[in-house]
């Protein structure tokens, strides 16, 4: 089994994809935190990404280590978070995020996480693999 949250966190930058109506739309983001096995991330209410996972809550998120040795790819649906205790260590331990929305009451600040339905991990050794929850990390 493999350890996708120890995956997020050496290699927060990835990929989110979401739909917009029958078209697929990417973004770079960034892993933020988990907790309880689901992925935390953020965005802005104002954000076509925000409206696009209003309507089709389903997710992938990508990254991948340096020597591309894994690929992950983290599928799931989106559940918005209103947990303000939550938000605040997402603003504490991000500076650049906390510049943007200053504080967690930010009516903008948009946290959000993925409950994965299923991690594919990709490596040269293995190909690509596909597990399906429990997952180790919850």
């Amino acid at each position: 089994m493999i350890d996708y949250i120890k995956i997020l966190e050496e290699n927060p930058n990835g990929v989110l994809a979401t739909r917009s109506g029958s078209a697929v739309r990417t973004r770079v983001f960034q892993f933020l935190f988990a907790v309880g096995g689901r992925a935390y991330f953020c965005t802005d209410r104002g954000k076509q990404v925000y409206r696009q996972m209003k309507a089709n809550s389903n997710v992938s998120f990508c990254t991948y280590t340096p020597d591309f040795g894994t690929v992950l790819s983290v599928n799931g649906r989106v559940q918005f978070v209103k947990d303000l205790a939550l938000k605040t260590r997402a603003l504490d331990e991000n500076p650049m995020i906390k510049g943007v929305f200053k504080i967690p009451e930010n009516p903008d600040f948009t946290l959000f996480c993925v409950h994965p339905d299923e991690i594919v991990a990709y490596s040269p050794e293995t190909g690509a693999k596909t597990y399906r929850p429990p997952f180790p990390s919850e």
